[in-house]
């Protein structure tokens, strides 16, 4: 049959026996030893053509899971074949749940072996024929949730040390039952964290239910979040539960609940030690089992010492603290991001766009980004819906974006760049400034300026020499 893959296995013998088996069914088969020439790869236009990866599961360098890992962020429509040792399978099936196509057993049965790469092939070879979807798969990590949820957990996806410690949290703190309060400033993403604590937890199958305390009228909130019965007010025609009714057994997002009225923060706080109420106009008690999920922009310390938000609350609401850094302090995710949101504008939009220009690249990572994620997600839509080419270019840019371009080291002339090509000039281009800045604030300092970096003497002298900075060294 017609058909390309790629097999990766750090054993030599064992990667040619496949492929040996492979191109006698007529399939079309590359051979790699190295996992992270393999990522390399993944991540180029060379495999551009190739329907399905095998890759073993244990590697030295990165692991199967890795590769699936990519994949399922990238390359979603590619099928991922485990391979495993016989005393592994349970590893491989934990990849299924992960999103895996399928894994084969070694040692092999050359008839399991082609039927399994033959229907991964095929599967890649339809949906080459459809719109590729971001879509959670029916079994997959993310069945039952809405598109939109799953977009959200993907768009929290970072390779940033931040990041990274930010997962580790959730990982840690999601299975349990304690209240959460995320802080950060507006776009970076509280309320897609807040969704992913949910959907890790063992209350995933129930409601996750979310209100802004901004957004509904000082008069009105009450209702919102107890309910009211029929007649309790002007308008009441008919009783209604309120949010903490709606959530019960899930997860209530108090999102912006710095702007809570202070008499509201007071019912608040009683709800959360007593987890009961009443609705308004109502005389029954109403008891509920509800994890809390509170998200503010703003700074409590200061509001505290305003007196616009309670000691008391903000001790009961604090008990796991989750700050999210804003995108101009992860830097490291912003290649990655527009990876994603590229992706998923170019199939919405129905637009064919395959890379973004050296230039606009370079102006995209220079820019501060005060509305962090959710601006870079809208620049992007924008960019991709008024662009008339296949690359996304400088003058694609909104004004305020644009002249950062001018001002970058990168020449413009090169033309569209790999993802890995702008990463390493952009990491090179914030490196030189970061190193610059340390050396005038310890006034050329080469010594002082390492302790400052964190890097040893000669370290700093190898980059500033790769990096072109001429210094006096002292």
């Amino acid at each position: 049959m017609a058909g390309k893959v790629l097999v990766l296995d750090d054993e030599k013998n064992i990667s040619f026996v496949v492929q040996a088996m492979l191109e006698r069914d007529g399939i079309h088969t590359t051979v790699m030893n190295d996992s992270a020439e393999a990522l390399d790869a993944l991540d180029s236009d060379e495999t551009r053509d190739i329907n399905a990866v095998i890759t073993d599961l244990y590697m030295p360098g990165p692991s199967g899971m890795a590769i699936l890992d990519f994949c399922q962020r990238f390359r979603p429509e590619l099928p991922v074949v485990i391979m495993t040792a016989y005393g592994t399978v349970e590893a491989a099936v934990s990849a299924l749940k992960q999103g895996a196509f399928d894994f084969v057993t070694k040692p092999f049965d050359q008839t399991d072996l082609l039927n399994v790469v033959r229907k991964a092939v095929s599967t890649h070879i339809q949906r080459q024929k459809e719109p590729i979807s971001l879509a959670p798969q029916p079994n997959g990590p993310m069945a039952g949730a809405s598109d939109q949820a799953a977009r959200a957990i993907s768009s929290i996806t970072g390779n940033s040390p931040q990041m990274q410690e930010i997962f580790k949290v959730i990982t840690k703190i999601a299975p349990s039952p304690s209240t959460v309060l995320l802080r950060g400033e507006s776009g970076t993403g509280k309320e897609l964290v807040a969704y992913e604590i949910h959907r890790n937890s063992h209350r995933a199958s129930k409601p996750f239910i979310k209100i802004n305390c901004a957004a509904i009228p000082a008069t009105l909130i009450e209702s919102e979040l107890f309910g009211h019965e029929r007649g309790a007010f002007t308008g009441a025609v008919a009783s209604k539960p309120g949010r903490f009714e709606l959530a019960h057994d899930g997860t209530l997002f108090l999102d912006e609940v710095a702007d809570m009225p202070l008499e509201m923060q007071v019912k608040l706080l009683r709800v959360l030690q007593e987890h009961e109420f009443q609705r308004v106009g109502g005389v029954n008690t109403i008891k509920v089992d509800v994890r809390i999920i509170a998200a503010t922009n703003k700074d409590l310390d200061a509001e505290i010492k305003a007196g616009r938000f309670r000691e008391d609350l903000f001790y009961r609401l604090n008990v796991v603290p989750i700050v999210l850094p804003p995108l101009r302090e992860r830097r490291a995710d912003i290649d990655l991001l527009i990876r994603f949101f590229v992706q998923q504008f170019r199939e919405k939009l129905g637009k064919d766009i395959r890379g973004i220009a050296t230039g606009a690249m370079a102006a995209l990572r220079a820019f501060n980004w005060p509305g962090n994620i959710r601006q870079l997600e809208n620049v992007l839509e924008r960019m991709i819906l008024m662009s008339e080419g296949t690359t996304l270019e400088v003058s694609d840019l909104p004004d305020e974006i644009a002249h950062l371009a001018k001002s970058t080291d990168i020449d413009s002339s090169e033309g569209p760049l790999t993802f890995k090509e702008i990463v390493r000039k952009q990491t090179q281009s914030v490196e030189r400034d970061l190193i610059e800045k340390a050396l005038e604030e310890t006034n050329g300092n080469v010594t002082k300026t390492a302790e400052k970096l964190g890097l040893s003497r000669k370290g700093l002298q190898l980059k500033m020499k790769e990096l072109g900075i001429k210094r006096d060294l002292d």
